[in-house]
This record gives C-alpha cells, structure tokens and sequence, in this order.
C-alpha cells in the first residue's frame, strides 16, 4: 500500500515554500486555495495571511488540528486520498497548491478542481533524487517532464524540472515544479471599445 509522502516528520512547520511564494499572486483576490496533503498548513497559512479563504486536507487529523487558522477562514477534511474517494468530486477552486506529495491517480481529480482562471501550483521530487537521499522509490518521483505532459491543457505559466543544492539545513534534491492556470475559454474582450472579436491578452506576471 502506497502511503501519503512528507518530504519530513516536520512538513509543515518550515516556511511556506519559495516557489509557492513566487507564484501565489496568480490567485484571484480572496479565491479559495485548497491545499492538498497540507501537513500543519504552512502553504494554508500563507494564503490565509493574504486574506484567501483555505481548503485543507490531510490524513492526519494532529496535523489538520495544529494548523492556527481561524474556524471561519478555514475548511478542513481529514480524508486518506489514496485509498479513499476525491472528498471534493464535484467542486473546483481558485487555486490548488500541493508540494512534496505525489499520487498519480490523484492527477485527473486535482486538474479537475481547477476553476476557470484557477492555478495549480505545483512542487515535487523528481527522478535523481534517490541519489542523495529519500525519497528515492519510483512511485514518488516524478519522471522528466512530467509535470509538462500532465498539465498540457492548461497554460503554464513557470516551469522547473533540476537539482537544487537548497541553503545549508535543507538536503540536496532533485525537484519538478511547476504554475499552471486553467484559462477561461472565452476571455474578456477589452472594456469600453466594441471590438468584440479582439480579446485582452491574459497578463501573467511573472514577478
């Protein structure tokens, strides 16, 4: 049986990661993130503090309750999401962030969730780690370019897929990440002219 993978017993009380940083102004103003396999909610509480209501889950009921959000600014499911059903078949969010976890099965339910306009901010081990540490099994590493190929029908913003010799308390790591956004499928035409058919090109920041 495949178990949920931390990068760490500690996932969660670290900072939120840089990459998550980088790329967390591609969510809408106050739009729902739901954080997936969240730990004790470090990426959870850095949209919090940007005033973005938050989805969490995880399977560890200690971690989801350690998490210091307020009760209305959070939702929390603790749901074994490997062997159990998508606890959110049906609904889709303004952002999905998950970070040193990977389910492949999970993949078609996580692009799902995507709201048009949504971002999947996205960040894990990839082939190569199993040469300077864990996790080093198959199952929880991302092949080349995996990412890309998963996310081929949403528009990627930023894409990440190599070694990083991280600051001096974190281990060398092979790592695959990666900001794509669900596009709208008719995007807004520009306001005021009537020129319907010259829609406003999309402006992704890349800063």
């Amino acid at each position: 049986m495949t178990t949920l993978h931390k990068e760490n017993s500690s996932h969660g009380t670290e900072p939120a990661s840089a990459w998550v940083q980088r790329w967390s102004h591609l969510v809408t103003d106050g739009g729902v993130v739901l954080d997936v396999a969240c730990g004790r909610g470090r990426h959870a509480c850095w949209f919090h503090q940007r005033n973005h209501p938050v989805v969490l889950v995880d399977r560890s009921q200690e971690a989801i309750e350690s998490i210091a959000i307020p009760a209305q600014a959070r939702e929390t499911v603790v749901a074994d999401i490997e062997n159990g059903p998508w606890p959110f078949a049906g609904r889709q969010f303004d952002a999905v962030v998950v970070t040193n976890y990977l389910w492949r099965p999970l993949m078609p339910a996580l692009l799902a969730s995507l709201a048009p306009g949504g971002v999947l901010i996205y960040e894990t081990f990839t082939q190569g780690n199993e040469t300077v540490g864990k996790p080093s099994r198959p199952d929880f590493l991302l092949r080349p370019g995996e990412l890309l190929e998963i996310c081929r029908g949403l528009r990627v913003v930023a894409f990440e897929d190599g070694f990083e010799a991280g600051p001096q308390e974190l281990q060398p790591r092979f790592v695959q990440r990666i900001a794509a956004i669900r596009e709208p499928e008719n995007p807004p035409g520009l306001p005021g002219v009537l020129q319907p058919h010259t829609p406003v090109p999309p402006r992704y920041r890349l800063v």
